[in-house]
């Protein structure tokens, strides 16, 4: 097996940017794996929005190495930095909540045209992310199948959760799009009546 050093400047950086938590947990999900563990265990290791940093950048590491790697087919560099990319997605899908590294997992099941994924990840912003950070996806992105996603998502979400994002300047229209979304195809009353009670806001305020 190859070492980080043989990896490239850029991976060597990112890696050795680490924290030792962070490393040990990603060696422990590599040595779970090459021994067939469930990749549904879960992890038994502490994780905060910093690994979440250092994960990300890690990963936008070995996916720019991976393509310089493609370009000379260096077959064997290319294995191992598979392996390294899938285990740090497979631990920041597990556990991220951010808007950022979802758009970054996401971009990277579209170019691979893994659809099966993408469909996963959906599934996690359901699960695991807020109102405000799905919203935040869905401002930041540039592709419309994330920001797609991202509403439907939004939509699904209980009225209570999504109505806040209407006094955020940031998110109103977001959030009105995606009431309107559950107002009329999934013909809510309670988002019909929340979108009508900002509607009446707006119209006093203008009066």
């Amino acid at each position: 097996m190859m070492m980080i050093k043989d990896f490239g400047a850029v991976v060597v950086s990112a890696w050795e940017g680490l924290r030792p938590m962070t490393k040990k947990m990603l060696v422990g999900q590599m040595e779970s794996s090459s021994a067939n563990t469930s990749s549904n265990q879960k992890l038994k290791y502490s994780y905060d929005a910093h690994a979440d940093w250092e994960l990300s950048r890690l990963l936008s590491a070995v996916d720019e190495q991976t393509r310089k790697a493609a370009a000379t087919h260096d077959f064997e560099l290319l294995d191992e930095l598979a392996q390294l990319a899938e285990t740090t997605a497979r631990v920041l899908e597990a556990q991220s909540g951010s808007a950022e590294v979802f758009i970054q997992l996401a971009e990277r099941a579209i170019k691979r045209h893994d659809y099966n994924k993408l469909d996963k990840l959906s599934d996690r912003l359901f699960e695991r992310f807020s109102a405000g950070e799905i919203a935040e996806i869905v401002r930041q992105t540039e592709y419309p199948q994330i920001r797609a996603i991202a509403y439907e998502t939004l939509s699904l979400l209980p009225v209570s959760t999504v109505a806040p994002l209407l006094d955020d300047p940031l998110y109103t229209d977001i959030a009105a799009n995606a009431l309107e979304q559950k107002a009329y195809e999934y013909e809510s009353d309670e988002a019909r009546e929340v979108l009508d009670q900002y509607d009446r806001g707006i119209e006093s305020q203008e009066a």
